[in-house]
């Protein structure tokens, strides 16, 4: 699409478009530090956002929606407006992420940056950190981003240069696999649940002491 249509990329031969400077409203996010903080700030304000909404009835028809389509609808709940206005508010969220993802991150937009590989990382940090879950979220994708740095140091502290970057890619997949089957079977509800049940158990055993 990026190379059939020229207007889609400023008429750049190669689909690839330069992510201009940002700035907002005179303040210029330049550098690694200025674009994190203006990452930061939208994901803070999402994120306010996002808890405000599941705490509304909106949010409630969410989750009686989600748990259970027929016992919603018995009870008043329109499904299928909750359904649209559901996608509608997850396509802006993440739609707000690509274009972070793209102009703070990357720095330009071209396919190879959204391939099936990323979809697969959004989904993965759904998954291990836990589904309807907003600390979830966090959690999974901590684990994406510290897992590769400690694999990396821990294969080649044990294998030395064996473990080339051919192998991380490997190994983290495979592992990242395995994580995804366990949490399926033993956990569903994520790292937020394990999170949650240590910190109660930590709780518990404060209180006998």
């Amino acid at each position: 699409m990026l190379t059939k249509f020229s207007w889609f990329s400023n008429d750049s031969a190669s689909g690839v478009i330069d992510a201009p400077q940002l700035s907002v409203s005179g303040l210029v996010f330049d550098g690694p530090v200025g674009r994190y903080y203006l990452a930061l700030s939208v994901v803070a304000v999402l994120t306010v956002l996002t808890y405000r909404l599941m705490n509304s009835q909106t949010g409630r028809n969410f989750i009686a929606v989600r748990d259970n389509e027929t016992a919603a609808r018995i009870i008043g709940v329109p499904v299928l407006k909750t359904k649209l206005l559901a996608f509608a508010v997850s396509s802006f969220i993440i739609g707000i992420a690509g274009v972070l993802w793209a102009f703070a991150y990357l720095r330009t937009v071209e396919p190879a940056g959204f391939n099936l590989d990323r979809s697969f990382q959004i989904l993965f940090i759904v998954i291990i950190g836990g589904l309807a879950s907003i600390r979830g979220a966090f959690f999974g994708a901590a684990l994406i981003v510290v897992f590769p740095l400690v694999l990396s140091r821990l294969g080649s502290f044990l294998l030395g240069d064996i473990f080339n970057s051919g192998v991380l890619d490997m190994s983290q997949r495979i592992v990242l696999g395995a994580l995804i089957i366990l949490f399926l079977i033993l956990e569903p509800d994520g790292l937020v649940a394990l999170w949650d049940r240590v910190r109660k158990r930590i709780g518990a055993a404060i209180v006998r002491s």
